[in-house]
């Protein structure tokens, strides 16, 4: 396959003669300086272990979003030493504040997938692809807080017209392959991974055949997280394992209203339920195959809500999900603790029950909130359409409008309104905040009709 790369890449110009030429051929990188030397060490049977420089290293990661100066404080504040990221493609600004925080990174190398159209039989779209995948690496490869490679990010994930999961082109395996060939040849110091959507069995023992290359073996897990020793149990590869993506309960595993709408729990059961999945299959896992964890989403993500996935709002105000990575990653609690939202109702009624409103007629909704401290808490309501196009895998999803609410009366616990005068489906927030700038959240979709 290296070999067609390279034709296709005379064929469109880029003048690469040779595959050895491809590797050699100068490039505009970073300032020189000197890679940590990064690798997996042990084995299936006594366990594995990242060793960075010869010395053990524990991920506590997070997945990284508008990457900022407070965010990587606030990260290393909370015990964090870690981030990841989707591409390369905000790399220069990412590597800037992770060594200015004594932060490493797992380099994300996009990768096109068949979900989202990428075409694994076009080969001069592939060519293209390596080229660029290969620039990156030749840009980042020496920096000494790379920890690692993923290049792609979920390529397995496909469903055909029924909705099932489908196969994917096993050229998309070998694309990917050619790349962690390459990065093998030009960098020996950094492992290389790619990252599955779940830890689908029949997806891995289809796919590492054709990736003898790979070094670590990545899944992305949220409510399945429960099934990992299950998983662990099928998977007879022996190869190591890190879970790049984990966090809340997702979206397609929670329940729907009656009109298909999904129904995201408050912030203080996601907080409590991430924290259960922690200890019980992160922290204590007994397999000795998993050498690191990255939690979803240090940031800011608008999918199928605005707070589903966020731990942060775009403000920077964090729930309660990140004090419980701080206990996790440190031991104990930050000394200001987030709020917490245990439930939501609107007309006495709880998400599950689909909730009806008459135009224009006055309801109120309420949430069960308190503070870890007793500290005094503020409560902000806002109403907003539902996503008009639901993404896949993770797709860019446009934020829906905010919808004038019209308030009756308010309290820290509840908000009298009327009801939008045009039909449709809504979807109402509640925002809790301390004065110590930390949130709860919850929200409830609504249907006018």
């Amino acid at each position: 396959m290296l070999g067609r790369i390279v034709v296709a890449l005379i064929a469109t110009g880029l003048a690469i003669a040779s595959s050895a030429a491809a590797f050699q051929a100068p490039i505009i990188g970073l300032p020189e300086r000197h890679a940590r030397h990064v690798e997996v060490v042990g084995d299936a049977q006594s366990g594995y272990a990242l060793h960075v420089n010869g010395h053990p290293y524990t991920v506590y990661g997070v997945g990284i979003g508008q990457p900022s100066d407070e965010r990587f404080a606030a990260l290393v504040k909370a015990g964090g030493n870690t981030v990841r990221t989707w591409s390369q493609y905000e790399a220069d600004k990412v590597f800037e504040l992770a060594e200015k925080h004594g932060v490493m990174v797992a380099l994300g190398l996009d990768f096109g997938q068949e979900l989202h159209g990428f075409d694994y039989d076009n080969e001069e779209a592939v060519a293209q692809q390596f080229a660029r995948t290969r620039e990156a690496v030749l840009r980042y490869k020496d920096h000494p807080n790379l920890l690692m490679y993923i290049v792609g990010n979920e390529l397995n994930l496909l469903f055909d017209d029924e909705g099932e999961v489908a196969p994917v082109n096993a050229k998309a395996y070998i694309a990917l392959n050619d790349v962690a060939e390459f990065i093998h040849q030009v960098d020996p110091h950094h492992p290389v991974s790619t990252a599955f959507a779940g830890y689908l069995t029949h997806h891995v023992d289809r796919a590492l055949p054709y990736l003898p290359n790979l070094d670590i073996l990545s899944v992305q897990l949220y409510g399945d997280l429960v099934r990992m020793p299950e998983f662990l149990a099928g998977d007879r590869s022996g190869i190591p394992i890190m879970i790049t993506e984990y966090g809340p309960i997702g979206h397609w595993e929670m329940p729907k209203t009656a009109w298909g709408r999904e129904i995201e729990e408050p912030s203080a059961l996601k907080a409590r339920g991430m924290a259960e999945r922690i200890d019980r299959f992160i922290a204590n896992d007994q397999s000795g195959r998993i050498i690191g964890n990255f939690a979803f989403y240090w940031g800011h993500k608008q999918e199928r809500t605005s707070t589903w996935y966020s731990m942060f709002t775009p403000e920077g105000r964090p729930d309660a999900r990140a004090d419980e990575l701080s206990r996790y990653w440190t031991g104990s609690y930050p000394a200001n603790r987030a709020p917490m939202i245990e439930w939501i109702t609107l007309a006495g009624k709880g998400p599950l029950e689909s909730v009806k409103l008459a135009p224009g007629a006055e309801y109120t909704a309420e949430i069960d909130l308190w503070d870890p401290e007793s500290d005094p808490l503020s409560t902000e309501w806002i109403l907003r359409r539902e996503v008009s196009e639901r993404s896949e895998g993770g797709g860019l999803e446009a934020a829906p409008p905010e919808v004038p609410l019209t308030v009756v009366g308010t309290t820290a616990r509840t908000v009298t309104f009327r009801a939008p005068i045009e039909s449709g489906e809504y979807r109402l927030f509640a925002t809790s905040s301390d004065p110590g700038q930390k949130i709860a959240t919850a929200n409830i979709p609504l249907m006018v009709e």
